[in-house]
């Protein structure tokens, strides 16, 4: 079965009404994103830190994908389909996508701060005093700047077995996701879809200047008719 990769970033849950990861300003809502994304400021305030995504975790839960999601999902009526997204929002798993890996963590997770391999579903306030059962502090699984990202290595080999690459809402400038483009085979068909693209410029990109929710489900359509035409 033909195999597709879909790498996922801010600009495809912005459409759904999650804000971006950091405004021009270079805010987060406004706060400053070291003080809420990195190990510093939760040396510094984990209360802050605690705060800030249970926020954002309020807001997540009152969401919901949107026709970019949706289409995607519908992509595995045809073919074998693996997304890696940016995104620690669950909205491609509630469209119901099957596969999806998430590079930077998950905001509906948390993670005990001694041992980063248990990992438990959250959904209400995490709060100074929610331990793990080892007796320490759960934090949010969400991979800070200046962690490691623990997914990349396998998202790297997932992306070289794509026969086509779609990139949506993500501008491909954060790294180390942003190196993903180039573990695609040299013939594979890659398609970027983003309103105002800014993807360095290859000859063997095909780029579609829409917004999510509009270029993804018309790409969708094209590659389940294509499909069926050559059955």
């Amino acid at each position: 079965m033909t195999k597709i990769v879909v790498l996922t970033g801010a600009g495809i849950s912005a459409e759904s009404g999650i804000k971006t990861f950091r405004d021009a300003d270079g805010l987060w809502e406004g706060h400053d994103v070291m003080e809420v994304a990195s190990p510093q400021g939760w040396d510094n305030d984990p209360e802050n830190v605690l705060e800030f995504y249970n926020q954002r975790r309020k807001q997540l839960l009152t969401v919901e994908p949107n026709p970019a999601h949706y289409a995607l999902a519908q992509l595995e009526e045809e073919y074998d389909v693996q997304i890696i997204t940016q995104n620690v929002d669950d909205l491609h798993e509630r469209a119901g996508s099957s596969n999806v890996l998430h590079l930077h963590g998950e905001l509906l997770k948390v993670r005990s701060t001694f041992d980063e391999d248990l990992i438990m579903d959250w959904r209400n306030d995490l709060k100074l005093g929610d331990f793990c059962e080892h007796n320490h502090q759960l934090r949010p699984h969400i991979v800070w700047f200046g962690e490691a990202v623990p997914m990349f290595p396998i998202a790297c080999d997932i992306t070289r077995e794509a026969d086509i690459v779609l990139i949506i809402g993500t501008s491909l400038q954060v790294y180390p996701a942003a190196a993903l483009i180039d573990f695609a085979r040299e013939d594979a068909g890659i398609y970027f879809i983003d309103p105002a693209p800014s993807l360095y410029h290859r000859p063997d990109v095909t780029i579609i200047s829409e917004k999510a929710a509009v270029g993804v489900p018309s790409l969708v359509q094209q590659l389940l008719t294509g499909k069926k035409n050559t059955e």
